[in-house]
């Protein structure tokens, strides 16, 4: 990423990121605040039991690597019906999916995958398809955070390539806040896919966990906003403090993230401390809605606050976006959102 690093402020807009296919690979691990994610530190909500069974049943999947034991006579005993190639989460935002998946990819022998579906995707267009089969395979474990198909082109190669990695071994573990059978309803015809979206179904057992977003529990409702007095007195905090941020215009970002791909996002953050929004205000297009999620979920992995003014951070859905087929998408961007503002 070129930039100079002695002018501060940053600007997120005038940031070139570059990523290869190989750094995009090398960065397919759990976002950083589950680096010490692991069964023991997982703490099921009473009120919700599944959070427990789920936790039991991952475990079990993770004891699925052990060597075999011989059983019966000679080792000769009743085979157990052959297990799925892998294991899906579904359930609501924030009642632990990721950190169990990130506990699983930890508990797993390498070599290893976690990545978003976004970041699998973009490695494929990266690489190719090809290559990408050729970089994951011997993979014990294809980590797949966030799954979502937001177009029948994702539903294929996405059926294709785990059809491929699950041929030579791997195993999978999805989550997501959709069932498999469910995904693509509400965006595209979904019956023209029903091949493809069973295909993706018939290779998980579907797990269902509940409970309360976690991250809402002890929050207020609203994303925080601040007044320009309040936010130039931030950045006057944020400068005296030796922090490296950005300050962007909200309209500015909107429009500079759709000058990038996707997978790009997560370098503009590299070695960033918090980011500075000015002027937030409502989103009426769609596919401007969509690259802020894309964009949020990759400052959320990073851990990064946000300091904004205008419009509240979980208002910029504007609209019936909240009511459309990518409604629990906007909704996990407004948790995160959320979080991102509570400092």
């Amino acid at each position: 990423m070129t930039t100079d690093s002695t002018t501060l402020p940053l600007h997120l807009v005038d940031l070139r990121p570059t990523l290869s296919g190989a750094e995009m690979a090398a960065v397919l691990v759990p976002p950083r605040q589950f680096d010490t994610a692991s069964f023991d530190s997982y703490r099921p909500d009473p009120d919700h039991p599944s959070q427990a069974a789920t936790l039991q049943t991952v475990r079990e999947f993770a004891g699925s690597w052990a060597p075999a034991k011989p059983t019966g006579f000679f080792g000769r005993g009743k085979k157990a019906p052959a297990a799925k190639a892998g294991i899906y989460l579904d359930g609501g935002f924030g009642v632990g999916k990721t950190h169990l998946l990130a506990a699983l990819w930890h508990a797993a022998p390498g070599p290893k995958y976690f990545g978003t579906f976004i970041e699998f995707t973009a490695l494929v267009g990266a690489l190719g398809y090809a290559e990408t089969v050729k970089l994951l395979t011997g993979a014990k474990l294809i980590a797949i955070d966030e799954f979502e198909l937001d177009d029948p082109g994702d539903t294929m190669m996405m059926t294709r390539l785990l059809g491929d990695l699950v041929a030579t071994g791997s195993k999978l573990a999805a989550t997501s806040n959709t069932p498999p059978n469910a995904l693509g309803e509400g965006r595209f015809a979904a019956q023209d896919f029903l091949r493809e979206i069973q295909a993706l179904a018939d290779r998980f057992d579907i797990i269902r966990i509940d409970g309360l977003d976690y991250r809402r529990r002890d929050i207020e409702g609203h994303a925080k906003t601040m007044s320009s007095e309040e936010l130039a007195a931030q950045i006057s905090s944020l400068e005296s403090n030796g922090a490296r941020f950005t300050v962007d215009s909200f309209s500015q970002i909107v429009a500079f993230l759709g000058s990038l791909h996707p997978s790009k996002y997560i370098k503009l953050l590299d070695d960033v401390d918090a980011l500075v929004m000015t002027d937030v205000v409502e989103l009426h297009n769609q596919t401007d809605a969509l690259r802020l999620v894309a964009f949020i979920d990759r400052v959320y992995d990073a851990q990064l606050p946000i300091y904004a003014s205008g419009v509240r951070l979980d208002q910029v859905f504007a609209g019936d976006m909240l009511n459309g087929g990518y409604r629990k998408k906007y909704l996990r961007s407004v948790s995160r959102l959320i979080a991102s503002t509570q400092y």
